[in-house]
């Protein structure tokens, strides 16, 4: 079974079995998208340039028309020199005054290029700048229901990687696109008017070509969909490799964990490959047309020449021409390759966008004043998912400052109400108040900015142990995060390490004890003096010895506060005001440890049980 998933063989709701592939799930939102070409996404997509076209795009446009101006003389000035300079007057000084102006030209050219590659830059980077902040910031409002469906690789790889391939697009692709239509334009109208024949001819195979990429164009964008979904499989994969790397090692999976990941990395090279395939037949086919239209140019210019009609400094130049016309062709059909990478990208980028969070402020809320405490829950119901309910009809009263323990076998609905306490989810039937207002009712923030959570698996952020502590409460002064540290006895440790306080932690606090860890988030909660408390299974992970200070560190953080304590511990719950026995989403058991013990009921039995086993 795979290390990484440890369920057991118990699949999850938004999973599905992935056949041939060991025992591995794979997610269904990274399914390729078979849809049509979606124009509205596209405006949607180069909406975000709209704010920089006034400042940049007048630039931008100038060294355009500049720079195509430029390279369309240089054909014209050529054929002036075969015909006059060379053929008909013989004269050196006109040759030499033509070169120059074409070396001018040439020059003109390539400043007009420099510059217009600097400006367009800066509007790509500040494109990706702001759509990468969109993202985020909107990934960041997200609820749970979203994160409880995916893993954190797929989420990763639409803010990097699909993100960074539109990155070319915006910095080259949409200002060459523009330059090759109006180079293209130039050039129809040139050859239409030095002779249209021979520009008619010429042009014949266009559609040709454009029928034959028309056909490949669906096959190609969703060839390149799939490159991404393969890729997003392989970041989710990596990053939950390195997350469970203990794991995978202390079950000597390694051999296991790398066959897996190599059948992946097999399966996205073969979809790169295929996908690449298909972009590669773009230039032979543009080649191909472009050889039958100079086959027809030189066919016909050389009867045109033989009856008089033009020269062959025109020929030369439309020969110069027709070359500048294939080479634009040849980039649309690369650029428009290079839109269909990014329209697959960009699909992925806005169905995360597009998703709404299931838990939002309502119309009108108001931030709830100062909590007092008093919390209540009124017949709720809560389904995860429709028709499975994880809490039936739940009464529970709180009073303020009480605290109250939660305890039951797993999945009986323990974190599933202090989730709710909180407004992670919201709830299918009846109402949670907190003093008497229904928290639907206020704003998120004002709710959970007074609520305090510790849990088991506490979260340490990179960066200084004083910062860690500080994220409780960010315009906290250095002596109040020192306070608070004191207060929960986390101070002499911290003090014996080699930067004290400006100690560097590593990515989740790998370098610190689980105790450790846990003493840093109760100085963190206390820091952020919540009205409302909830300790997660806060101390089922540590040692006797740091248990007593997390013990004196509870009488400091749990006095005057409403708390949940969520707990298998006696020593954490006998001393809790109120005690909640739930099993099945049911309350089964209200009262004190000795109220309860004297029932004889399921929580004696479960303390007992605990008792067998030290």
């Amino acid at each position: 079974m795979s290390t990484q998933t440890e369920l057991a063989g118990k699949q999850e709701p938004g999973l599905k079995k992935k056949q041939g592939l060991s025992d591995r799930f794979v997610y269904k939102d990274d399914d390729a998208i078979d849809k049509a070409f979606d124009w509205r996404q596209f405006r949607r997509l180069f909406s975000y340039m709209r704010p920089y076209a006034k400042q940049l795009l007048p630039l931008i446009i100038l060294m355009m028309i500049l720079g195509t101006i430029t390279k369309l003389t240089v054909p014209y000035l050529t054929s002036l020199a075969i015909d006059k300079a060379i053929v008909k007057e013989g004269s050196l000084k006109l040759l030499y005054l033509i070169t120059a102006s074409v070396i001018l030209l040439y020059l003109i050219q390539w400043a007009a290029s420099a510059y217009r590659i600097k400006f367009t830059n800066i509007i790509g980077q500040k494109v990706i700048y702001d759509l990468r902040s969109d993202l985020f910031r909107h990934i960041q409002k997200l609820s749970f229901n979203f994160y409880d469906k995916r893993p954190a690789g797929s989420v990763l790889v639409r803010v990097t990687n699909d993100v960074n391939s539109l990155q070319d697009l915006f910095t080259n692709g949409v200002v060459n696109l523009m330059i090759d239509c109006v180079q293209l334009v130039g050039i129809v109208i040139i050859l239409l008017m030095v002779n249209w024949k021979l520009g008619l001819a010429v042009m014949i195979t266009v559609p040709i070509m454009f029928f034959i990429s028309t056909k490949l164009r669906q096959t190609i964008r969703i060839a390149w969909q799939v490159v991404r979904t393969k890729n997003s499989r392989i970041n989710s994969h990596l990053n939950e490799s390195i997350q469970g790397i203990r794991v995978t090692q202390a079950y000597t999976q390694e051999q296991e964990n790398m066959n897996y990941f190599d059948v992946m990395n097999k399966d996205s090279k073969k979809s790169w490959d295929k996908a690449s395939a298909m972009n590669q037949m773009f230039g032979p086919l543009i080649e191909i047309t472009g050889g039958i239209g100079s086959f027809i140019l030189f066919w016909l210019g050389a009867y045109l020449i033989q009856s008089g009609e033009i020269t062959i400094g025109l020929l030369v130049a439309f020969s110069n021409y027709v070359g500048n016309f294939w080479d634009p062709i040849n980039r649309l059909g690369q650029m428009y390759n290079q839109l269909l990478v990014a329209m697959a990208s960009s699909e992925r980028i806005f169905e995360f966008i597009d998703e709404q969070p299931s838990v939002t402020d309502k119309p009108g809320a108001k931030p709830i004043p100062t909590i007092n405490g008093n919390i209540q829950f009124d017949h709720v119901v809560f389904e995860y998912e429709k028709g499975r309910a994880a809490l039936k009809g739940i009464n529970l009263q709180v009073q303020a400052g009480q605290s109250v323990a939660l305890v039951g076998h797993t999945g009986s609905g323990k974190s599933t109400i202090i989730n709710l306490v909180s407004r992670f989810y919201d709830i299918t039937q009846g109402r949670i108040t907190i003093d008497g207002v229904d928290i639907r009712d206020v704003t998120l923030q004002s709710l959970r900015s007074q609520i305090g959570i510790v849990l088991q698996d506490t979260f340490i952020f990179s960066g200084t142990i004083r910062d860690n502590i500080r994220f409780g409460r960010l315009d906290a002064t250095d002596e109040e995060v020192e306070a608070a540290a004191k207060a929960v006895d986390a101070h002499d440790f911290i003090t014996q390490m080699p930067g004290g306080y400006e100690t560097e932690v590593e990515e989740r606090g790998s370098a610190l004890s689980m105790g450790q860890r846990q003493l840093l988030s109760f100085a963190r909660a206390l820091l952020a003096n919540p009205r409302i408390l909830i300790l997660d299974e806060a101390t089922a992970s540590i040692d006797t010895e740091t248990e007593l200070k997390i013990q004196e560190a509870l009488k400091v953080l749990l006095q005057g506060r409403s708390s949940f304590i969520v707990a298998h511990r006696l020593s954490t719950i006998r001393h809790a005001d109120h005690i909640v026995v739930l099993d099945h989403g049911e309350i089964k058991e209200e009262g004190n440890h000795d109220q309860l013990m004297k029932h004889q009921g399921i929580y004696s039995g479960l303390i007992e049980a605990q008792f067998r086993f030290l």
